[in-house]
């Protein structure tokens, strides 16, 4: 009987760790989600404009707010003929998921002063993607920053753009826009759900999104569906570092055994799985 093949993880724990390498594949990951997100700022600009909004409130919207759902979802309502405090409340709701991300990302950025400040502001869904797909801490510090700022630029840049050339554009679909960002965090996406207990929590959220996105207001199917995250790991067992040097990630039972250390003692090298 044939022996079966090492695990994913297994295989690329086998790789050698090359930072240089992992910084340029942070870059690349981090450069095509931000062309694919600021190119849906298009459709965002037209419709703004399309809801009543001027250039400059639009352009307001995109480099303060500066979460795509939130705007699209303050648009739609204005544009519905609703009021700025429901169109607020809604974007609030829809946007409660960064409050997530920075819980993630503090401790794997650890920043102080105006660095701080300003990474809050580009914790988003793109950001924190990058940044916890990769291997290496160094990596994911540099992919979180090439995408918070790439997607920060380029989202604002087309929002003008789009609010320039109105109703010229139309509807996004006609232009794939509206699949771009999809697209790009489902290729992030998708080489992590090797593990039994991540493909759990994909199909668990989709099945909650999809009973609750007809009855549930804006940003509510977004939320439930991180629950089940949130669930499923509370219940398994915790497993290895997602990204190796982050303090606070390790095995709460003990078992952080690492390959390799620096001069100092401190963990370098890639987490192996215990029992």
């Amino acid at each position: 009987m044939p022996a079966s093949p090492p695990p994913p993880d297994a295989l690329e724990a086998a790789q050698p760790h090359d930072p240089a390498a992992e910084r340029r594949r942070a870059i690349r990951q981090a450069t095509s989600v931000a062309i694919a997100t600021g190119l849906y700022g298009l459709s965002f600009g037209a419709l703004s404009v399309a809801a009543g909004l001027s250039v400059l409130q639009t352009q307001a919207l995109s480099l303060l707010m500066f979460t795509g759902g939130s705007q699209f979802a303050f648009v739609g309502v204005i544009g519905a003929g609703g009021g700025g405090v429901a169109a607020a409340a809604t974007a609030t709701l829809l946007g409660a998921r960064n409050a997530l991300y920075g819980a993630v990302m503090a401790p794997l950025l650890d920043l102080r002063g105006a660095r701080r400040l300003l990474a809050a502001h580009v914790t988003i869904d793109e950001s924190t993607a990058v940044a916890t797909a990769q291997r290496d801490l160094t990596a994911s510090r540099v992919g979180f920053w090439w995408a918070g700022l790439g997607v920060l630029v380029l989202w604002n840049v087309f929002t003008l753009a789009g609010a320039l050339l109105g109703n010229a554009l139309g509807d996004p679909g006609r232009w794939g826009l509206d699949a771009a960002a999809a697209a790009a965090f489902l290729g992030l996406l998708w080489p992590r759900l090797a593990a039994r207990s991540a493909q759990l929590v994909a199909a668990g959220a989709v099945v909650v999104a999809l009973v609750l996105t007809p009855v549930a207001p804006a940003g509510v199917p977004v939320l439930a569906a991180a629950v089940v995250a949130v669930v499923i790991g509370w219940r398994s067992p915790p497993g290895p570092s997602a990204v190796p040097g982050v303090p606070g990630t390790e095995d709460v039972n003990g078992s952080d055994e690492v390959d390799g250390s620096d001069e100092t003692g401190g963990r370098e090298g890639t987490a192996r799985r215990s029992g």
